[in-house]
């Protein structure tokens, strides 16, 4: 007979980190902890281990026996399964916890914003991405993945930031407030030096300039302006894209969306609702049963 679910436990893996908490029935809040990243689509082993990690991470906390992780429902929100490819690896995965439901972190990013499993979202984090889902079912726009897509996302932002100040190194441009904020933080004004330090820069490593165009732009620096308004006029595409589905609610979230308020055209952020919850409670929302009952093992597609 099956243990009898006492536990839920829910996981929001993205390519910088993976976001783990564990509750009982109640809603009683019993561990919390954050690993390293778990994007299957950039590195398989290494999501499957951050997320290994936090499993066990979690009743050593909550001061429970590993066994209890027999009798907990677990929802796993993560970057890159859009990709039939990266969702057939990790239905194959072996995990601590037996009773596993595989969906994307937009999806539970836009429970956690609505408290349903209905709404709108546009993410602007590291990446970027929008999900909608009505009665008519999901879908997802962008999130293609750096530097394919993210368009206005932190990495985005890095990379515009970083082709533009190589530019001006170049005496193509003038020397700008962004230009010098740029080559400050890299440590060199020289282009072959910050080439050689942006070759094998992963998406988290181009955010780390994103704030530099914000700072800069509220500065009045015309060039950062130029890139938030390319990148702003994007999230505006996608936010007319979401309306033509009628979504009951719709909110911006990830680590950019508060500075990208103040960039955006009020027909958009008036659209907005502020999000209720983050996508790791929509992860436990998920798994308790909240929004939808979970199949164990099924990959919800989205």
């Amino acid at each position: 007979m099956a243990n009898s679910i006492e536990y839920v436990l829910g996981i929001d893996g993205g390519g910088t980190k993976c976001h783990a908490r564990l509750e009982n029935l109640a809603g009683e809040v019993l561990a919390e902890c954050i690993t390293g990243p778990a994007n299957p689509a950039q590195d398989t082993a290494e999501a499957l281990a951050s997320i290994t990690q936090a499993m066990h991470a979690l009743p050593v906390q909550a001061g429970l026996p590993p066994r209890m992780l027999q009798q907990t429902r677990a929802v796993l929100g993560l970057a890159g399964i859009s990709v039939p490819a990266y969702a057939a690896i990790v239905r194959q995965w072996t995990l601590p916890v037996s009773n596993v439901t595989f969906t994307t972190d937009l999806h539970i990013a836009c429970a956690g914003a609505h408290g349903t499993d209905t709404g709108a979202i546009i993410i602007t984090g590291t990446g970027s991405s929008a999900f909608v889902t009505t009665s008519q079912g999901p879908r997802i726009l962008g999130g293609h993945g750096f530097p394919l897509g993210d368009k206005a996302s932190g990495a985005w932002l890095g990379w515009r930031a970083l082709s533009y100040t190589l530019e001006t190194l170049d005496a193509l441009h003038p020397p700008s407030g962004l230009s010098q904020a740029i080559c400050q933080q890299a440590g060199t004004s020289d282009a072959a030096q910050l080439v050689a330090q942006s070759l094998h820069l992963r998406s988290a490593g181009y955010a780390a300039f994103a704030p530099l165009v914000f700072a800069q732009a509220q500065l009045g620096d015309h060039n950062a302006r130029d890139i938030l308004a390319e990148g702003g006029d994007y999230l505006r595409q996608l936010a007319a894209q979401i309306a033509t589905h009628k979504p009951a609610r719709f909110s911006l979230i990830g680590g950019l969306a508060k500075p990208w308020l103040p960039w955006l055209p009020s027909d958009l952020t008036t659209q907005l609702s502020a999000p209720l919850g983050s996508p790791v409670e929509g992860a436990v929302a998920l798994a308790r049963g909240d929004i939808f009952e979970p199949t164990p093992g099924k990959l919800q597609h989205v």
